[in-house]
């Protein structure tokens, strides 16, 4: 499993983790034709923290803080590895062009973002300034590559300047957002000054020399950053996956409301009846006692229903997922996705185990949240070029971290006499599960350690397992990030 906190890095076969953001973690894994695949994860977020059913929505926390990215698998999206698989575009059908022109214009723009965010995670200028140096060498590079292979025929040459305009935007995006996040340093202006005059011209390239976006758009942001938005959905055509998102259980819930409501007029029809036989005629001690039993309705109601509608629900999934070729709409696989806060009694036996592998200092109360995506993939050839498909999941902790308290607490140190203060910051300790399990196979386990505060992740620790269950296989350590072309299913940013 690769975890990645900062610049250190390891790599595992079957599934990738690393903190994608300050305070993100993603997961990211890739299946074959004919696999069938079940990924759980097991949050375990202390009790102190105050996150529950009662104070986080599963299904508003799966929409707004759970991204998923699929797509078809193309080895070698870091920049130099780009760069090596570059294909010729000439020679080819339009629809092939189209095809080619889309998956290396993807590529390069997934790799510079994902070197750029690398990049920015540096804080040494002595490793952020030679690496930004390199950076922009290869961007330079595999510009001219692209260029050299503008094809001359108009029907095909729209898709070309479509892409060649979004690439060198994007690029010029990249590298002034890296320059942004810059350490401070004297020593190293030559590569600032270079990469700024990258950006300049790649924007003269773009306004003077191929006009590519008229005056009023290159004036106005909202113009231009939804232009190439538009232009970044093109050039996905054909490399990534179409999702069609379906709840589950809708005619049981209305089910479940029908009942609860049957039931509750039930009792209260009961009460009426009993109320009216205890009073003689119409008073005004009945009128009250009718009101009291309308009211007690109103409020149990509600209560009776969601009870019973989280005892019919637990267990099952809560969504299913179709993958489809935007192409030729080939269904490519189904996917169900369960979420939910479990009890302590319906955790697995194994999962159990190794949580009580903590040491007693960690043992602490704590609430499970539960994510679980079962995939089947087809069982028949991808498009050409591509023997896998890549899933990837981005999971925000920032509504764990809303509920957080800020650090309060000072420590004191006494030196020469001198009484000196330094606050410190609350951290809390969130213990993550994965369960990995390939059809029939024996499922394999991973477990780590989040550290958090209120604004970012601190670290993340992969832990030791007992020694009677299957872990992850590890690869050999290396600091090369081997990214894919991805769409995020809920939004695409430019």
């Amino acid at each position: 499993m690769n975890i990645s906190n900062g610049s250190k890095q390891k790599t595992v076969a079957k599934v990738k983790v690393k903190q994608e953001e300050a305070l993100s973690i993603k997961f990211s894994h890739q299946m074959a034709p004919g696999d069938q695949r079940t990924f759980d994860l097991y949050f375990y977020l202390p009790t102190e923290m105050g996150i529950g059913s009662h104070t986080l929505d599963e299904e508003e926390y799966y929409h707004s803080g759970i991204l998923g990215r699929r797509s078809y698998y193309s080895k070698g999206l870091h920049l130099p590895l780009v760069q090596s698989r570059f294909i010729s575009l000439n020679k080819r059908t339009l629809e092939e062009f189209r095809l080619y022109l889309n998956l290396f214009a993807y590529q390069f723009a997934v790799a510079i973002e994902t070197d750029g965010k690398e990049l920015r995670q540096k804080s040494d200028a002595n490793e952020f300034y030679p690496a930004l140096d390199e950076l922009s060498d290869l961007v330079i590079q595999l510009l001219k590559k692209f260029r050299r292979n503008e094809p001359s025929d108009p029907k095909w040459k729209s898709y070309f300047e479509h892409a060649d305009n979004y690439l060198s935007w994007f690029c010029e995006q990249q590298l002034l957002k890296t320059l942004a996040y810059s350490p401070r340093s004297a020593d190293f202006s030559e590569v600032r000054d270079k990469v700024l005059s990258l950006c300049r011209s790649e924007n003269h390239y773009r306004e003077q020399v191929c006009k590519y976006n008229s005056l009023q758009t290159q004036q106005d942001a909202n113009r231009i950053s939804n232009k190439m938005l538009l232009l970044r959905r093109l050039i996905q055509q054909g490399v990534v996956l179409k999702e069609e998102l379906k709840p589950l259980g809708v005619g049981l819930k209305k089910f479940v409301t029908g009942l609860a409501t049957g039931l509750v007029m039930l009792v209260v029809s009961a009460l009426i009846i009993k109320a009216q036989g205890f009073f003689n005629g119409l008073t005004l001690t009945l009128l009250l006692t009718l009101a009291v039993i309308y009211g007690f309705r109103e409020i149990f109601k509600e209560d009776f229903r969601n009870a019973m509608w989280r005892f019919i629900q637990r267990g099952r999934p809560r969504w299913s997922r179709i993958l489809r070729d935007t192409t030729t709409q080939a269904i490519v696989a189904k996917q169900l996705v369960w979420l939910e806060f479990m009890r302590t009694q319906d955790i697995p036996k194994t999962v159990a185990e190794i949580m009580k592998q903590r040491h007693s200092q960690n043992k602490v109360d704590s609430t499970v949240l539960h994510y679980r995506i079962a995939t089947k993939v087809a069982n028949k050839p991808f498009e050409a070029g591509y023997s896998q498909i890549q899933e990837q999941v981005n999971f925000s902790l920032v509504p764990f971290a809303r509920h957080l308290e800020r650090g309060k607490a000072k420590i004191y140190k006494e030196s020469d006499g001198n009484i000196s203060n330094e606050s410190v910051e609350r951290r809390y300790q969130v213990n993550l599960v994965a369960v990995l399990r390939d059809g029939k196979q024996q499922p394999e386990y991973a477990r780590f350690k989040v550290t958090m505060n209120r604004s970012n992740i601190v670290e993340i620790i992969e832990s030791k397992l007992p020694d009677n269950i299957q872990p992850f296989t590890l690869e050999s350590e290396s600091n090369l990030t081997e990214e894919t072309q991805v769409v995020d299913h809920h939004q695409v940013e430019p």
